[in-house]
């Protein structure tokens, strides 16, 4: 069968192109030849071999020190500084993300005086660096002898010695949750300002309060684009509870320290503090990829399946396929 294709429209100044006949018939002869990449098969096969050797290497060079390893991985006192990280990870993560609300709302606010003190203190808390944001804290002491309640630039009816408000973990509570927020600021303002504003406007002509225009229809849409970057600080504020060192308070790297101080053994211990950190970000992006999944329904109607899902069907289908090869036999 032969099939003629016209030629499309001439430019002007150009002579018209003859039709072109395909004869259908002897491109059915034709083999298909997938396209070959040797090079990327090159860079694969490079990876796996750099990644066995490395693998290798963690097998076998006893400076790594497994059987150390095997001992303190489970130990009490890591196990204890574990649940420490995890505290000040989720007090941080609170004071950070309730302040930092507050921060983008004054951000957001059309008064310049609380625009401009939100931004002076995101400038500030982004600019000084964590350690430095603990060590202050941490010797706030020494400037503020007593906290006080009164009238302002008057008599004070009474206060408290700040050595007795602010332990060392509070002073690390206080820094971490100062330093998120100044980050989480400007995450939640930036899912906000990402909606558009004809959402509100529409709101706003049904009559809808403006409490209930944020609440049922700017956030849902916002936490889309604020949850991957707030995930992430979370992420980080956990390896960054490792900086708490500098107060002497028990999280998991400070142990460590502790631990190989004492025994020698710094690789071991450095590697159990590793693979926690590990298992722990595992945890929290494992988490983070669920609360993603729960507020894209409003984008998706049906949601792409889980790893777990995938993994089922992935059963059920080798198994019904085992089926077929054997004939129904079991």
């Amino acid at each position: 069968m032969t099939v003629t294709t016209e030629a499309p429209p001439a430019r002007p100044g150009r002579a018209a192109a003859a039709p072109v006949d395909l004869d259908l018939d002897a491109l059915d002869g034709l083999r298909t030849v997938p396209a070959r990449h040797p090079w990327r098969w090159a860079a694969g096969i490079a990876a796996l071999v750099v990644l066995a050797q490395f693998t290798h290497g963690l097998a076998t060079n006893p400076a790594w020190d497994w059987a150390t390893f095997r001992v303190y991985f489970t130990a009490d006192t890591i196990l204890r500084a574990i649940g420490r990280t995890l505290q000040l990870t989720a007090y941080g993560t609170v004071l950070g993300f309730l302040l930092g609300a507050v921060v983008a709302a004054l951000r957001l606010s059309r008064s310049a005086i609380l625009s401009s003190i939100a931004w002076a203190y995101v400038w500030v808390f982004r600019s000084i660096p964590l350690i430095v944001q603990l060590v202050f804290w941490f010797n706030l002491s020494y400037l503020y002898k007593r906290f006080g309640i009164g009238i302002p630039f008057g008599p004070t009816f009474g206060s408290v010695e700040t050595v007795g408000v602010l332990s060392a973990l509070g002073a690390a509570v206080l820094g971490l949750g100062l330093h998120q927020a100044a980050f989480a600021a400007e995450i939640i303002r930036g899912g906000i300002i990402a909606v558009d504003a004809g959402q509100r406007e529409a709101a706003a002509a049904l009559g809808i309060p403006r409490w209930r225009q944020a609440w049922r229809i700017v956030l849902p849409q916002a936490m889309r684009g604020i949850l991957p970057a707030a995930a992430n600080e979370v992420i980080s504020l956990l390896k960054g509870t490792s900086v708490v060192y500098v107060m002497a308070i028990g999280e998991l790297f400070y142990q460590a320290q502790v631990i190989y101080g004492r025994t020698g053994r710094v690789v071991p211990l450095l590697m159990v503090a590793t693979v926690w950190y590990v298992v722990l970000t595992t945890l929290l992006s494992i988490g983070q990829y669920y609360v993603e999944r729960y507020f894209a329904r409003g984008a998706q109607r049906t949601p792409p399946p889980t790893p777990l899902q995938r993994l089922r069907a992935f059963v059920r289908t080798t198994a019904r396929t085992a089926v077929r090869t054997t004939g129904g036999q079991p």
